[in-house]
């Protein structure tokens, strides 16, 4: 092999293979001798790639971890892997990687050539994924070309349907991919309403780069991920619960999420505090029901009527209908006492320990 180039492409694909080379094998496999050998891994050192060198009978050359990672060399079923691979992460968002999901697989759609583009279009034709989440479904295909037109501060245009379902075309200047874990949105400049948008990509259709290229203009935030934020803030929480818990911290954040309007705290081995903010009781008091075990409610007073409400309401419906399973929804452990239909504890309008299965109408232990 006299072609230098060529030749050296061939070296580093057989150095990304995991696995130490002798000197002589790659020779052989290149058809050259040793010395070209020594000469062509001095180049790709000189290049950025960190080969690394052991002395002996059974010596050899091997690719290492350096400071920066280098181009890599892939084959076809390794390219057609990695895109389809980074298609479903950007597709079904992983927490801290969606994002990179979308420009690494941009470039490599860029470069993928015909062939295996066919491939992954026909694999990702042919599968349905399963989704665990409640968010919306995002095409990867979409959200490549907004990732491209945001890198090239190219304009934008699209089709975009709004809550109340109305159609509208849109020209903007794309200034960032937000991705709050369920959903994707696109940050952009309006051109015909002449101020800043906020997007649903899912409700992105036909996106458009148009080649125009524009000057970035300064965002009414701190950042993209502010600006989405102040648009999509919640409601101020009206209500605090405090309550302590009969159950080991550990099994509570199974359960709950680490949410920033809830935390979890540890009292001692069998029992903690948790402490959560919202404003509907009804939410609150859900937290503490799907957990399945013994509580005291400490904060707000409110909330021992609003489980005595529950209580009655479950009550009524399980004298009418037969024995409720109060974690029938939740898959939360049940006492045996919640489904034989007695009174419900006088600690729901005190104050004191209240027990999930109040909201079935059974008896609650003391």
């Amino acid at each position: 092999m006299t072609d230098t180039p060529a030749r050296l492409l061939n070296l580093l694909s057989l150095l990304q293979t995991p696995r130490e080379w002798p000197g002589s094998e790659l020779a052989e496999r290149l058809q050259v001798s040793s010395r070209t050998i020594r000469r062509d891994i001095d180049r790709l050192r000189a290049l950025g790639y960190p080969v690394e060198a052991t002395m002996g009978a059974i010596g050899g050359y091997r690719l290492v971890a350096g400071t920066a990672m280098p181009p890599l060399l892939l084959d076809d079923e390794e390219a057609v892997a990695i895109a389809v691979g980074l298609r479903a992460a950007a597709g079904h968002a992983v927490v801290g990687i969606e994002e990179a999901s979308v420009r690494a697989l941009g470039k490599l759609l860029q470069v993928l050539p015909g062939r295996l583009r066919h491939r992954v279009g026909a694999l990702n034709t042919a599968t349905v994924p399963l989704l665990t989440g409640d968010g919306p479904t995002v095409d990867p295909e979409d959200l490549t070309v907004l990732a491209g037109a945001v890198t090239n501060r190219e304009r934008l245009r699209f089709h975009y349907r709004a809550g109340d379902g109305a159609e509208t075309r849109r020209q903007v200047e794309p200034n960032r991919l937000v991705s709050t874990g369920r959903r994707w949105y696109l940050v952009g400049y309006d051109l015909d309403r002449d101020d800043w948008r906020l997007f649903r990509v899912d409700r992105i259709s036909e996106p458009f780069p148009t080649g125009a290229r524009f000057t970035p203009r300064e965002l009414p935030a701190e950042d993209a991920a502010a600006y989405v934020a102040s648009k999509l803030r919640r409601p101020a929480a009206t209500h605090t619960l405090v309550a302590t818990l009969h159950m080991p911290a550990s099994e509570v954040e199974s359960w709950i999420s680490r949410a920033a309007d809830t935390t979890v705290e540890p009292v001692d081995e069998r029992s903690c505090r948790l402490r959560s903010r919202s404003d509907s009781l009804g939410y609150l008091a859900m937290r503490l029901l799907m957990l399945g075990c013994e509580f005291e409610v400490h904060e707000p007073p409110e909330m021992n009527a609003h489980l005595r409400a529950l209580a009655a309401r479950a009550g009524r419906a399980a004298d009418s209908g037969g024995p409720v399973h109060p974690a029938a929804d939740s898959g939360g452990p049940v006492h045996p006492a919640a489904d034989s239909g007695g009174p419900v504890h006088p600690a729901a309008d005190s104050g004191g320990p209240v027990h999930p299965a109040a909201a079935s109408g059974g008896p609650v232990r003391p």
